[in-house]
């Protein structure tokens, strides 16, 4: 007994969680400031819905009206019913066709409310980024964005629209099943004999509980093996996506053989997987089919009996075996809607999955020991500054600096000394830090890592990322010829996928152009011309010194030559200790 309480309790609570997690995903948008008219518009979905079941209650009036004049041969009545009925069937088209137009209209202006806000979430506070960093990080969230948005709207949308269907049919046909199907006496021997009223509807009920309790046996599993392909399905698409990002790598290293079998063992699981959700769903259709295969001849046989005793016509039994159907129908909206209702659930556990990790790296973001304020003087002031990798292991232990305003700082140091790491906890990215640094107020900062980031779009649009300002025409030429990029003049306004089209030394070079045009106060490079030669290494570093005298430059680099170009240098040795030298 107490067990059987606890199993309550914690089903409770699941449902509870269940709808709350629910809301969580529907409630931002209907109280949001699109909300009336999206209330307007479901109002109108429901009334064309309310409007289709009661013209199913004419057809079901109809019905015995029809096969009733075919009995008797009345060729008269049989041809005033098929007038009828012409002008009922006009009448489920028109109202059919209205209600999907506006279930679609308000499933479009509900993705469109929905994805910007998830992208909204998504960038803000580089969740993206920071988003690595979880325990159980989120998988595919491009996809979870792209695909599952609009498969959980639609899918809402649907199974609301079956369930008010299933509900104002049930409640519009269980009473007009009641009075067709009569009384049926049942011989209790010497206990005299029981009369069952509504005997139909009993039997309905009972028929559809029965499906429904092994529809959900039998189907249960398909929630969590969805989930599984849905993942299987991204990581798949995924890794051809990356190949297609990095062809040129995997060219060069003759890494076809590799990529082959990455994308065979990712597409194993997809189809292994696939072949449970088969035999899973094969029990299930087999069920269901069963099930709603004998619903069709199930209430004739209950039937049958007052049609061969003459107490009902076949317009009667026909009718009869109409209403049983519909509120039949009605009673089965979990059985035939078992599957999309498992895919539902599925989508709806990874976007609150989703939006569970993205709230926890605001809460890890919100709990971060790093301060960051603003600098009185127009420097960078670093205080008592302590960083970590991931796991918690220290960098860089109580670090102190000052630069001044134009100033140049070298950061040197063997491979996994923190070099990189540093830069990124000085730039505002890297979360695992505690301290204090100061920058001026709405200080310009820009990052050229060793591989610059070139945005889909055209060329010009990449050397204007991220600021979307725009230069002059000659001085946008100037700034290429500064870094011998001239010959990509002609092609400014041409779309295409930079990142493959230049090479990595062009790339880098790009990066600069777009310095000299957007001028930041600080400036942070992370081994920024490892793939350009010296000597164009010099011309560029020597630009920037003498076109931007007041931008603080903070640079990674393993190469001796970059010395000459810095005022001071700051050495790491990878176990906390660090030292500063003035060059």
């Amino acid at each position: 007994m107490f067990e059987s309480k606890q199993q309550i309790n914690r089903g409770g609570a699941q449902t509870l969680s269940f709808w709350r997690r629910f809301w969580g995903l529907v409630g931002p948008y209907w109280s949001s400031e699109e909300k009336w008219s999206a209330i307007l518009l479901i109002i109108a979905i429901m009334t064309m819905n309310l409007g289709t079941v009661y013209v199913h209650v004419l057809i079901n009036a109809w019905t015995k009206d029809f096969y009733n004049a075919l009995q008797q041969a009345n060729k008269a009545a049989f041809f005033s019913d098929l007038l009828q009925f012409a002008k009922l069937a006009t009448a489920y088209i028109v109202q059919s066709v209205y209600m999907l137009y506006l279930q679609q209209m308000l499933q479009i202006r509900w993705r469109r409310w929905l994805t910007r806000n998830y992208l909204s979430m998504w960038l803000g506070q580089q969740v993206y980024y920071r988003m690595q960093f979880l325990h159980d990080a989120t998988d595919n969230p491009d996809q979870r964005i792209s695909e599952d948005i609009d498969s959980f709207i639609d899918l809402t949308l649907t199974l609301s629209i079956r369930l008010l269907n299933s509900v104002a049919t049930l409640g519009s046909f269980i009473a007009i099943l009641w009075v067709l199907s009569g009384s049926l006496p049942v011989s209790l021997g010497r206990m005299g004999t029981l009369t069952i009223p509504g005997y139909m509807v009993w039997a309905a009920i009972a028929y559809s509980l029965l499906g429904t309790w092994l529809t959900m046996r039998v189907g249960n599993p398909l929630i969590e093996l969805n989930f599984n392909q849905q993942r299987y399905e991204a990581d798949f698409r995924f890794s051809m996506a990356r190949l297609r990002e990095n062809s040129e790598c995997v060219a060069l290293y003759r890494g076809e053989k590799d990529e082959s079998e990455n994308f065979w063992s990712r597409f194993t699981s997809v189809v292994n997987n696939y072949w449970k959700i088969m035999r899973r769903q094969k029990r299930l259709n087999s069920l269901t089919g069963g099930y709603n295969q004998l619903a069709v001849i199930f209430p004739v046989l209950m039937a049958a009996p007052r049609f061969f005793t003459g107490e009902m016509k076949l317009g009667g039994l026909m009718q009869t075996a109409s209403a049983f159907g519909s509120v039949h129908d009605a009673l089965s909206f979990l059985v035939n809607s078992y599957t999309m209702i498992t895919n539902w659930s599925a989508i709806m556990n990874r976007l609150t999955g989703f939006t569970s990790a993205i709230e926890q790296v605001k809460t890890l973001k919100d709990r971060e020991d790093l301060r960051r304020t603003n600098s009185s003087y127009g420097g960078l002031e670093v205080e008592s500054l302590d960083v970590f990798l991931p796991d918690e292991r220290l960098l860089i232990e109580n670090l102190n600096l000052t630069l001044e305003p134009g100033s140049s700082l070298l950061i040197t140091g063997a491979s996994g000394s923190g070099k990189s790491t540093l830069i990124r906890t000085l730039a505002g990215i890297w979360p695992f830090a505690r301290g204090e640094i100061r920058l001026p107020e709405n200080a310009k900062t820009m990052f050229l890592p060793q591989r610059p980031y070139l945005p889909m779009g055209s060329l010009r649009e990449a050397l204007y990322y991220p600021s979307g300002s725009s230069a002059s025409e000659s001085r946008l030429r100037e700034a290429l010829d500064r870094c011998e990029l001239s010959h990509l003049a002609p092609v400014l306004d041409q779309t295409d996928n930079w990142s493959q089209a230049l090479s990595l030394g062009e790339q880098q070079r790009v990066a600069f152009a777009r310095v000299l045009l957007q001028r930041p106060d600080f400036l942070f490079l992370d081994e920024g011309t490892a793939s350009i030669d010296e000597k164009m290494e010099e011309n560029l570093y020597k630009i920037i010194r003498s076109e931007l005298r007041n931008t603080t430059v903070i640079s990674v680099a393993h190469r001796s030559t970059l010395v000459s170009w810095h005022d001071s240098q700051l050495r790491l040795f990878g176990d906390g200790r660090w030292q500063i030298s003035s060059l």
